[in-house]
């Protein structure tokens, strides 16, 4: 019981990352059940005759006219539609977030590596759900997903065929993609809740990681967060329209809509089509288009893969280090304590260098809006982020690890001469001094915290 207690306590504003994305699949799992009642994947043509007028009469897909019929004619079916989309792009900021705070504090050493690679696998699964539900309502939007869906496969050497007739069947689009994506959709969400599951416990059996001097645990700080990421959800719905589906119209092979962009966590992939050369490698018969195949298949996979490998590697680099600094009690002791990032300049600044290059690529996806506000030809703008993604993240890793040597150095000397008062005192040979009040050391706050 105090280990279950302890789990459901929080002692800082960073810890609540976790629970917005948990409440958001909640929200996800409730409103996808709602949603499966009426939606249907089939891809077979049938003539719309609902209340739109604009549409009537035009040859549809089913899971097009479903989707219509859910959001304008099933009362409260746009809400949940509207309130789904929203929990997505919610769930996703969270475990970005939750990942970014991790990594900064150092919340991923032993015993949490497990959880660690939970919430990178719960990044990756969450972007790949993101996508197969953009693709299910077949209109247009989600037509120009497919369109890069198929690039994306074609691009992969070996077995892209393989995952072209798999997913499209005998040709583009065929009619089976919708299904397919249903059913991967499905299957995302369950991996995805057993992941979730399985943080929950080990967050009871482990409890939670604390900072060194951290605030009284707050222990209805859960259903708090409960009520608050619901409403906030539900207010994005109400009052924010998203996928508006009826607007953008059946999705046709041959057409694509103006101005479509993806979902904000696919934005770095966008950007890296847009920014990357031209290149191509033959080999033999075969031509591999590098162009398509490293932004969108080797740029994520090492993305991920140096996520997921980076506490082991962080151990082995510093084992002998922390083998002859510290001793095995020490470091059993310390372990629930959190990093703070100005303490680790290094790792801060990876992560620093690593936003950099990921807000770079976000950006370039805008390249030809920039170029149209600023008056500049999208052929400037996009060699300009060619050399930005490669400089950027150099300057960062260079700038954050100055700025906290520097607060190391001013924490240095508020230990050493203590805390600035604004308290004036007089001296008895008549001079005026400030009084400085004294610092605790960090070992006497981490007993008392």
């Amino acid at each position: 019981m105090p280990a279950i207690r302890r789990s459901f306590q929080f002692s800082h504003w960073s810890f609540m990352f976790a629970e917005i994305a948990v409440w958001s699949f909640v929200v996800l799992l409730v409103t996808g059940a709602m949603l499966m009642f009426f939606y249907d994947p089939g891809m077979t043509q049938v003539t719309y005759d609902g209340s739109y007028a604009p549409l009537r009469g035009l040859l549809v897909s089913q899971a097009f006219d479903s989707t219509m019929h859910l959001s304008l004619e099933v009362r409260g079916g746009l809400l949940i539609r509207q309130l789904h989309h929203w929990a997505a792009l919610v769930f996703v900021a969270a475990v970005v977030l939750q990942l970014l705070r991790m990594f900064l504090t150092g919340a991923f050493r032993r015993p949490r590596i497990r959880q660690w690679l939970i919430w990178v696998a719960l990044l990756a699964l969450g972007m790949f759900a993101g996508e197969t539900g953009n693709a299910l309502p077949d209109d247009m939007l989600s037509g120009g997903s497919l369109w890069l869906m198929m690039s994306v496969v074609q691009s992969i050497p070996v077995a892209g065929a393989w995952l072209m007739s798999l997913l499209f069947g005998s040709g583009f689009p065929g009619d089976t993609v919708i299904p397919v994506m249903y059913g991967a959709h499905l299957l995302l969400a369950a991996l995805m809740a057993a992941l979730l599951l399985t943080r929950e416990l080990l967050v009871r059996r482990h409890g939670h990681s604390r900072f060194v001097a951290s605030l009284p645990a707050r222990r209805r700080a859960r259903p708090l967060m409960a009520a608050a990421t619901v409403g906030m959800l539900i207010i994005l719905a109400f009052g924010f329209q998203i996928a508006p589906i009826w607007l953008y119209g059946p999705a046709k092979p041959t057409q694509i809509s103006a101005g479509s962009v993806p979902d904000w966590y696919m934005g770095f992939l966008d950007g890296a089509l847009r920014i990357m050369p031209g290149w191509e490698l033959t080999l033999g018969n075969h031509t591999l288009s590098l162009a398509v195949l490293v932004p969108t298949v080797v740029i994520p996979g090492i993305f991920f893969t140096a996520l997921a490998a980076y506490p082991s590697a962080e151990r082995f680099f510093l084992a002998r280090r922390d083998a002859s600094n510290r001793t095995r009690s020490a470091r059993r002791t310390a372990r629930d304590l959190l990093d703070r990032p100005r303490d680790t300049p290094v790792k801060t600044a990876i992560a620093a260098a690593g936003i950099t290059f990921y807000g770079l690529l976000w950006a370039a996806a805008a390249n030809d809006q920039i170029a149209h506000q600023f008056q500049l030809t999208v052929n400037a703008v996009t060699i300009f982020f060619r050399y930005a993604v490669l400089i950027g993240p150099v300057v960062a890793f260079v700038i954050t690890r100055w700025i906290c040597l520097a607060l190391q150095h001013s924490d240095r000397d508020v230990a050493e001469h203590g805390r600035e008062t604004g308290i004036i005192t007089r001296s008895p040979d008549g001079g005026f001094h400030e009084r400085m009040a004294p610092v605790r050391p960090e070992r006497e706050l981490s007993r008392s915290a």
